[in-house]
């Protein structure tokens, strides 16, 4: 598809966001306990790390602008993601090495992507924002490095470090930026969900989702370099 075409999408994106916007609160950072499944995964986040460990171990998990070239200008070498669902399309055999993580995934209403963020130390995300409001961000700390607070988030004006089995949920279409000051990987269970809309305004972000999704994010979308091949 042409650039041209493209680039008056994402524009439709950006105003589209501002209309979802009129029917949706929209803080920096979402209160947890307005979503249920949340407890779930707080609950069991140690069953999750465990599925990690052996990952972490071996190596293999690519880099995230292999993955989503897209994402080059904010992403070096120290940012790697393990993928278990891309816009809807689950990658089978990543689901099969984590079987709890994905048993867990399932439960959860509206996810549209589902990975592991690997973020290793001494690195810098710059400033940037997310491109459409129809989802949002949600954060599983599962490694945290020493000492807490080196490795955390800014979202407009509001900084929170990541902990062990807490969670951040927030809307990444606002200028974020996130630091890891250790020598230590930060890795956090990292999720788009759909964000929750009245049932018309609903019908129209499925809608926006799954234009943007097949003309924008999948032909920019690197599958046969996430780790295993599109199931």
């Amino acid at each position: 598809m042409a650039n041209p075409v493209r680039l008056a999408l994402r524009t439709f994106s950006r105003l589209y966001g501002a209309w979802v916007g009129c029917f949706s609160p929209t803080p920096a950072f979402f209160e947890t306990n307005d979503f249920p499944w949340i407890a779930t995964f707080e609950t069991h986040w140690e069953e999750i790390r465990d599925e990690l460990a052996p990952l972490l171990a071996g190596r293999g998990v690519p880099r995230l602008y292999d993955v989503l070239p897209g994402e080059t200008t904010i992403a070096d070498d120290k940012w790697k993601a393990f993928v278990f669902r891309i816009w809807d399309k689950d990658l089978e055999e990543n689901c099969r090495r984590c079987p709890r993580t994905a048993e867990l995934l399932q439960s959860v209403p509206g996810m549209t992507t589902a990975m592991f963020s690997i973020f290793e130390g001494h690195n810098h995300v710059p400033p940037h924002r997310g491109p459409f409001r129809g989802v949002l961000r949600y954060h599983l700390g599962l490694v945290i490095p020493e000492p807490r607070g080196s490795a955390r988030i800014r979202v407009l004006d509001e900084v929170r470090a990541w902990e062990p089995g807490r969670s951040l949920l927030f809307d990444d279409t606002y200028e974020h930026e996130a630091w890891n000051d250790s020598g230590d990987p930060r890795v956090v269970l990292f999720l788009d969900i759909k964000r929750p809309l009245p049932g018309p305004v609903r019908w129209l972000n499925d809608l926006m989702m799954f234009l943007l999704s097949r003309l924008i994010i999948w032909p920019t979308t690197k599958l046969d370099r996430a780790g295993a091949p599109l199931g």
